[in-house]
């Protein structure tokens, strides 16, 4: 199967390439045909411009040449209406002379004349200076129009050949996701060929596990490979567990945890899961209720021998520590053993069992407080309406996840959720799908909460305290002062007055640390934040 899927998207990928060369080449040969026309374009304004360049010379040598003309012209005029003005007067005399006129009469009118001819010719000389340089309205109105279309085009053209470049940036992108993706699959592929092997037939198990198949189907159901490994591991391990009768003690060193100092054989109580389970949840009540009158958070390996012993005995606490340890080691599929191991071992901080359990009563508290009416059961808008309230900070696609587990028993026709029964568990101590999908979202969410912080550390191999607290309100602005605090501790497994002296510690080992407590996001992300407020801004909700 996955070599089909792997040629069957190497088949995808080859033919996503080929309609993306096509349309490639396509655009390449539209983007140079524009550039060609933008060239051309170009090529005639300059034609023009060189036209508009050249007649302006011309009309300036033309504008010169006539300036000169008109000053000769009104020598000439001058020189003319002098001796008209001589003729005139000789004419008048001889009149004058022969008619016996009055001179004061006609001298009036030949200055009245005079003046009038200058005031025409000023007239004349201003209209041929204004108006001399200019060209016809039709054709600038025409050169005009033509500038503007031709400008249009330009930039639609510009338009057009911006969008291709964005278009052919944003398939360059998705290209080189597709190559990144490609290469990702192949190379996962190639790990998979050398390391996967044939899938057994666990129906054999059926024949061998007590309680046939029955049972084998009831332990199998919904399980991967790897549980069932752990399933069988468990079956097997019950079996020799039963057999012994004691188990060699491991001695009274340094190195032996406290619960399992102990010289010699230890006898086996020989319990059944449903015994260890109801004496862990014995423990954790109790080791609750005294880490409170005391105000402080005990150790685990310490009250988990001390309980044993004051209920138990000295004498007969090795045994029940030993039985216990050997049963929460071998079912590590139940998760109240394997949480309860891990912690006790060291692996998993205890903040990581509290935070759990204060998560799901916040929940259970959330969806008693929509039951008005306390009948043990919500509608699925009520319902999705609590999530959304106990867990503000997921997604629609993890609210509609929980409440599709919600439902997986679901027997009433009517559109109710019995919240309550997705809290129960059954002898064991095995949750209901419902909070195990709970915990398996909150393993998630803390996983990509540090990655993101791993992310924001950058390269650097070691990181100090300084430098953890940053990536932290990087990541997480709205995180408070106690919280950064307590996970600066947990990373640096220091109080807060030795972190002058915890120095640098690599960041592998500080994500470590941190993976192995209750680290969880106390906001939303910085992109998330800013997204909120840009939509409430564009509505208005801001100046």
């Amino acid at each position: 199967m996955l070599v089909s899927v792997s040629d069957e998207c190497t088949r995808q990928i080859v033919a996503l390439q080929e309609e993306e060369k096509a349309e490639i080449t396509m655009l390449k040969k539209e983007k140079l045909y524009l550039l060609k026309l933008i060239d051309k374009m170009k090529e005639e304004k300059g034609s023009l411009q060189t036209q508009v360049n050249k007649l302006r010379k011309n009309v300036a040598k033309e504008y010169m040449r006539y300036i000169n003309e008109c000053d000769a012209r009104k020598l000439l005029l001058a020189d003319l209406n002098e001796m008209r003005n001589q003729q005139l007067e000789m004419s008048l005399r001889q009149v004058q002379d022969v008619k016996g006129e009055d001179l004061v009469k006609v001298t009036l009118a030949l200055k009245i004349a005079r003046q009038d001819l200058t005031k025409a010719q000023v007239e004349l000389n201003t209209m041929k200076a204004d108006y001399g340089d200019v060209v016809p309205r039709r054709d600038f109105e025409s050169q005009e129009k033509k500038y503007s279309d031709l400008f249009e085009k330009m930039e639609v053209l510009q338009k057009d050949f911006d969008d291709l470049q964005k278009e052919y940036d944003t398939l360059l992108e998705i290209h080189q996701e597709t190559v990144e993706e490609r290469d990702w699959f192949y190379n996962e592929l190639q790990q998979v060929q050398r390391s996967s092997t044939p899938r057994p037939d666990w129906a054999k198990c059926a024949e061998v596990i007590s309680g046939g198949p029955e049972r084998w189907s009831y332990l199998e159901e919904g399980k991967t490979s790897d549980q069932l490994v752990d399933v069988l591991l468990e079956e097997i391990g019950t079996g020799v567990l039963k057999e012994k009768d004691s188990f060699p003690g491991l001695g009274k060193g340094d190195k032996v945890p406290v619960y399992l100092r102990y010289e010699g054989q230890v006898k086996n109580k020989k319990l059944n899961k449903k015994d260890v389970v109801n004496i862990l949840k014995e423990i954790w009540k109790e080791k609750v209720s005294a880490d409170l009158q005391k105000g402080k958070q005990s150790s685990l390996p310490e009250f988990f021998l001390s309980y044993l012993q004051k209920k138990y005995g000295d004498s007969s606490a090795f045994e029940w520590a030993y039985t216990i340890y050997e049963n929460i080691k071998l079912y590590r599929s139940n998760e109240a053993m394997s949480l309860f191991y891990d912690i006790l071992s060291g692996k998993v901080d205890e903040g990581l069992y509290h935070g759990q359990n204060q998560l799901i009563a916040n929940l259970l508290k959330e969806l008693m407080a929509s039951d008005s009416s306390n009948s043990g059961t919500l509608m699925t808008e009520q319902f999705s309406l609590a999530l959304r309230a106990a867990f503000p900070l997921k997604s629609s696609d993890q609210i509609q996840e929980l409440i599709d587990v919600s439902r997986y028993r679901a027997e009433s026709p009517e559109d109710l959720i019995d919240y309550r029964s997705l809290f129960m568990e059954d002898e064991e101590g095995n949750a209901e799908p419902f909070v195990a999908k709970i915990r398996s979202q909150y393993a998630s969410e803390k996983q990509e909460y540090l990655r993101e912080l791993r992310n924001e550390l950058g390269h650097a191999p070691e990181v100090e305290v300084d430098d953890l607290k940053t990536a932290f309100c990087a990541i997480d602005p709205a995180i408070d002062d106690l919280t950064l605090d307590a996970y600066v501790c947990l990373a640096f497994q220091a109080s807060k007055e030795q972190w002058d002296q915890t120095g640098s510690l690599p960041v592998d080992t500080v994500v470590e640390r941190l993976l192995a407590g209750d680290t969880k996001r106390i906001g939303a992300r910085p992109e998330e934040i800013y997204t909120s407020l840009s939509e409430r801004g564009e509505a208005g909700a801001y100046p």
